[in-house]
């Protein structure tokens, strides 16, 4: 499935990882690539996403909003030119987790879905991508831990991030968000820390 409309946008990230395969990521388009990503969050499978039932206009209703906003970002992920998943980075302080714990200078939060596989499961396919979107949010020069926070529910997810190296934190309470641009239901989340990696020694 692709998007009806070309977007302009162009890539911020791209990396080559050896025996994956070459991985862009582009900041979303909220228009041009509201038919895939509705495509995506209205399955099943992606139902931790909690936009289940969304309409695809009110899908980039919600995309058009995080795209105004200089703390909350979105990113259409590509591997080899094919879109593979949807990626989004926030501040956590200017976040509802903010709320959940307390956050050091440099916590940027991140979530991620990937989109339905073609064909088989691909053994590593996970293990590839999170290599691109760490070396992409590390890289701002800002970040020095990022936060993770599945819900809790979501058990491949939470051991997706253990496998990477998080380190698992407590089980909150994400608050409820409602207002005019934006609703977001309570939500219980397992919170998953990462430290920046230590440059290495002279």
């Amino acid at each position: 499935m692709t998007s009806p409309a070309a977007s302009s946008r162009q890539p911020v990230h791209t990396q080559r990882i050896d025996g994956f395969g070459t991985v862009t990521i582009t900041p979303l388009d909220p228009a041009a690539d509201s038919a895939l990503v509705h495509g995506w969050v209205s399955q099943e499978r992606a139902r931790f996403w909690g936009m289940n039932g969304a309409s695809r206009e009110l899908v980039q209703e919600i995309y058009e909003d995080v795209d105004r906003r200089d703390t909350h970002h979105a990113f259409l992920v590509r591997r080899d030119g094919v879109p593979v998943a949807l990626f989004q980075t926030y501040d956590c302080a200017a976040d509802r987790v903010g709320e959940c714990y307390e956050v050091r200078p440099g916590d940027t939060g991140v979530h991620l879905l990937i989109g339905p596989a073609e064909g088989r499961a691909e053994r590593g396919f996970s293990a590839g991508l999170l290599t691109a979107f760490l070396a992409f949010v590390f890289a701002d020069g800002r970040t020095r831990r990022i936060v993770g926070e599945p819900d809790a529910r979501n058990e491949k997810a939470i051991a997706r991030l253990e496998r990477t190296g998080f380190v698992l934190g407590p089980e909150v309470e994400l608050p409820e968000i409602d207002l005019p641009e934006v609703y977001l239901p309570a939500k219980p989340a397992r919170l998953a820390f990462l430290d920046a990696p230590r440059p290495p020694r002279p």
